[in-house]
């Protein structure tokens, strides 16, 4: 059995994705496979895609109501 590569995997967390720790941290082994495109032939998430999907749902503001909740 194989450990994890963690230099390559903070790395690319960190520098790559440009997560904070607490963010890269807090997310499991799938879903860093998951963002990181491995797996089932999903494509990596680009920064261009992550800004488009933030533009797409951005971030709650205070004193707005999410129309979702």
């Amino acid at each position: 059995m194989r450990g994890f590569d963690w230099p390559s995997l903070m790395a690319a967390g960190l520098r790559g994705l440009r997560l904070r720790p607490a963010d890269f941290w807090a997310l499991t082994p799938a879903e860093l496979q998951m963002i990181l495109g491995q797996g089932a032939g999903a494509p990596a998430l680009t920064r261009k895609g992550l800004d488009a999907l933030l533009a797409t749902y951005p971030d709650k503001t205070e004193g707005h109501e999410d129309e979702r909740d």
